[in-house]
């Protein structure tokens, strides 16, 4: 019998041994010492690759590709029992959370880590390669233990285009010795950086918005498995210590006592073995789970235990960096410190594997039973425009939210967004109805609540950011438990009114579909005209804005105008109507100047050194993948050898220009836009303008307007002057407006302003005060304190904005001066904001 025993033992150790030689450790696939350089992706894909091909418990999935067409894969990794009833395992626990029918019989831990969202935190890719090799090498004995109840979900990078253009670059300048010298090149990485993806867009606040191809391909699969615990690894500055969970305040009221303890459990193991190397830390500091677009706040309203795990370094940091205090941080040093919270995570996932599978259940039966939410339903009125209604179908769709139609006619109290205030109301035939009482319960609260509580005003990003107010919804919110029925939003088919041969088509300005509508047609050579008013022609009524399509003036297009004018409706889902002659029953007839002939928009957008990455790739994703027309993007350093005349728009994303508009080329500007150009200064870009010669944008009106802005009591001086040292961070509490919802007053009988209501709720993320323009046009204005509406906005802050410009048109010779101190198109997400930069663009200055 030992004779048996000895020859089984020493069978397993030689098939242990053969998988040991034919799975390949990092440095033996790469053929460098793990850490001495910055992988490149397709190297770290073929490495992924390479374990999965000779590991039975390991399998790579692609799950889709980036703009520049890398590819997207994770690692699922687990025990060979596991991995053989793998589909099962993941299937009950979508049963778990009530999106799938039947009950469990796996009591599977699922761990998911996402390394690299932000490219040029670059250590995490190469962690992610020592992690999958320990995970899988059959010498670790700790990691065999933990998979026999946890499946391992690694997703190597997030952000491949963004990492490429840092390892790239790097690789390129580094000398065959790293220089930890802060001045070296290999430092210093060049305008965009690696941080953004393709277009220049953060992935780490696309969570939820999911306007990036990465972010949409990644929260499919995401949403076929739903993990208890999600962790994203980054980086910060170089001379920061480590930090990790428990995350600081404020955390969302929605988030449960047991994600708070779970964090503890997990933080104070992590801290274990820092404390036993000697590596500092720090945790409840900066990072907070408030914003529901991150990669720890996102998971956390989904059921997970959410964590954002961040070394030291950054692209600063390069292979070797020396710090403050002396030290040389290394690549190998992040690479290890990263490694060492992974496998801590792991760890205690699978030691608390009940319980924390226990809690899950309980997190997504208490939704649909017992939410915790203040609100208990939502009611989405059916009179919406039926664009934006198609874009809320689309957003809770894409997030496996449950809605229904309400057959109660009874009155309810609920919360109007656009009035601010509590109201009876009844339920109408065509709205949707959007229960707290489902899987997604704490996601709805979250995304749908009009006032987000924070428990400190000292915020990591913006603190509103309702989905009713980003889409301009007329809607209510309800602490009443309504019945949902099923139902489906009102299919609205486009009216298609067209006569034979008419004189002219028509076609109403609304939304930004109709913008993209626009844009095609003038693509195709399609000459066009709009209203400046109100007309009513052929028994139809139109306002400001509508778009004229008359046959005189497009007789070169011959039989192709009707049909490319018809094809473009049809392709946009656009109303059209015809009209047999353009005399109109009142109003302009469409031969009078006051109904303008639209010059197609030649436009040169500013990119490069001064400008916001991120300012500037939402401009060039709202171009190019929405609106679906064509820019010519420059390099500031460049602009001094443009001929302008070749433009008639130019586009300033926020930034500072202040070394490009020098004072010679400034006046080549004025003379263009004296001449009938157009400038849209966005955000910051505006400050290029302000208080300077020549231009009507000031902050105040006057000195003594800044004197009274500027004004403080004798107690405000006294209580500034005796704040504690250890209270010093609220001396600036007053100030602070990290982002907040105000409601502005719109002239919609400016174009800038067409297809408007009379309001407008923007997205202020910055304190940026702007006078009236005291002989421009004030297009939208905050009118008082009351104007806010949502989110961390502080006392001098309200003060300071009260009768201020946001966007206004200054006429400038025979060009205009197009200002827009709130960004309409910050992250792509705020949907309700695209118009006013179609219209900037379109229908300013015609």
């Amino acid at each position: 019998m030992k004779k048996l025993l000895y020859s089984f033992s020493l069978l397993a150790f030689l098939a242990i041994s053969s998988v040991a030689q034919s799975l390949q450790s990092p440095d033996e696939f790469l053929g460098y010492e793990l850490g001495t350089r910055f992988t490149p992706h397709h190297k770290v894909v073929a490495y992924f690759e390479h374990v999965s091909s000779v590991m039975s418990n390991v399998v790579s999935q692609h799950y889709g590709q980036t703009n520049e067409l890398r590819p997207l894969m994770v690692n699922i990794i687990s025990s060979q029992e596991n991995m053989d009833k793998l589909e099962e395992i993941r299937l009950d626990n979508l049963r778990r959370t009530g999106m799938w029918e039947g009950t469990p019989t796996n009591n599977i831990g699922i761990v998911w880590l996402s390394y690299n969202v932000h490219g040029n935190e670059a250590s995490a890719t190469e962690t992610a390669m020592k992690t999958l090799y320990e995970l899988t090498n059959p010498n670790h004995r700790e990691s065999k233990e933990w998979l026999k109840n946890t499946v391992v979900i690694l997703d190597p990078c997030i952000n491949p285009d963004g990492r490429d253009r840092y390892a790239n670059w790097i690789n390129q300048v580094i000398g065959t010795t790293p220089n930890p010298s802060l001045d070296a090149k290999e430092h210093r990485e060049p305008w965009p950086g690696g941080r953004p993806n393709h277009y220049l867009f953060d992935l780490n606040r696309d969570w939820a918005w999911q306007k990036q191809v990465e972010s949409q391909a990644r929260m499919k699969l995401y949403n076929q498995w739903y993990p208890h615990v999600h962790v994203d690894f980054h980086e910060q500055g170089f001379n920061s210590p480590y930090y990790f969970a428990p995350a600081a305040e404020p955390v969302h009221e929605q988030v449960t006592d047991w994600q708070r303890e779970f964090q503890e459990i997990i933080g104070k193991n992590h801290a274990k073995y820092f404390d036993e190397n000697s590596w500092l830390f720090f945790t409840k500091e900066s990072f907070d789970i408030l914003y529901p677009s991150y990669g720890d706040s996102y998971p956390m309203y989904n059921g997970a235990i959410g964590m954002t795990y961040e070394q030291g370094g950054h692209s600063l940091g390069g292979i070797e960096i020396e710090t403050e205090e002396g030290d040389t941080l290394s690549l190998k040093d992040r690479v290890t410190h990263h490694y060492t919270t992974g496998m801590s995570t792991i760890e205690m996932a699978s030691a608390n594997n009940a319980r924390m599978i226990q809690e899950f259940t309980t997190y997504f039966s208490n939704a649909v039973n017992n939410p915790k939410a203040k609100y208990k339903s939502f009611v989405i009125r059916g009179t919406n425009h039926p664009d934006k209604m198609l874009k809320l179908k689309a957003f809770l769709e894409t997030h496996a939210i449950e809605y229904g139609v309400g057959s109660t006619r009874k009155p309810i109290s609920g919360f109007n967004y656009f009035k601010n205030a509590d109201e009876n109301f009844s339920i109408n035939q065509g709205d949707i109805i959007i229960s707290a009482y489902q899987p997604k319960a704490v996601l709805v609260q979250a995304i749908f609540e009009p006032k987000t509580y924070a428990s400190t005003v000292e915020t990591y990003d913006i603190t509103a950011w309702a989905l009713p107010y980003m889409l301009d919804l007329d809607a209510y919110a309800t602490e009443t438990r309504i019945s949902v029925d099923p139902g489906d939003f009102i299919n609205h088919q486009p009216t298609i009114n067209i006569g034979n041969r008419p004189a002219a088509y028509l076609a109403k300005w609304e939304s930004i579909e109709d913008a993209k509508f626009l844009g095609e047609l003038l693509k195709a050579g399609i000459k066009l005209r709009y209203g400046k008013g109100d007309f009513s022609v052929n028994g139809n009524q139109f306002k400001p804005g509508t778009l004229i399509i008359t046959r005189k003036g497009n007789r070169h297009m011959g039989s192709q105008f009707d049909q490319i004018v018809r094809d473009a409706a049809s392709k946009y889902g656009r109303d059209l109507f015809s009209t047999p002659t353009t005399f109109v029953d009142s109003g302009k007839d469409f031969g009078s100047n006051n109904v303008p002939f639209i010059k197609a928009p030649k436009i040169l957008v500013l990119r490069g050194s001064g400008v916001s990455s991120l300012g500037f790739g939402e401009f060039w994703y709202f171009m190019e993948q929405e609106l679906n027309y064509p820019i010519t993007m420059v390099d500031t350093d460049n602009f001094g050898s443009i001929d302008l005349d070749d433009y008639n728009t130019i586009v300033m994303p926020s930034g500072f220009y202040g070394r490009m508009l020098n004072k010679d080329r400034l006046e080549e500007v004025k003379t263009w836009v004296r001449g009938g150009g157009r400038i849209l200064a966005l955000d910051r870009a505006i400050n290029s303008f302000v208080d300077k010669d020549g231009f009507a944008l000031k902050r105040y009106a006057d000195d003594s307007e800044k004197k009274e802005a500027e004004k403080k009591t004798d107690e405000e001086k006294e209580a500034d002057a005796l704040t504690p040292y250890e209270d010093r961070a609220r001396k600036f509490d007053d100030y602070r407006l990290p982002g907040a919802i105000f409601k502005l007053k719109i002239d919609n009988t400016h174009p800038l302003g067409y297809g408007y209501p009379s309001h407008y709720y923007t997205l202020k993320n910055n304190s940026s005060r702007l006078a009236y323009l005291p002989n421009g046009w004030n297009v939208g204005i905050i009118e008082s304190t009351d104007s806010h509406m949502s989110g961390v906005a502080g006392k001098k802050v309200l003060e300071s904005l009260a009768k201020s410009m946001v966007f206004g048109v200054e006429n400038y010779g025979g060009g205009a001066m197009i200002y827009m101190a709130d960004n309409p198109l910050f992250r792509a997400f705020w949907e309700n904001g695209k118009l006013f930069v179609a219209n900037a663009l379109f229908m300013v200055g015609q």
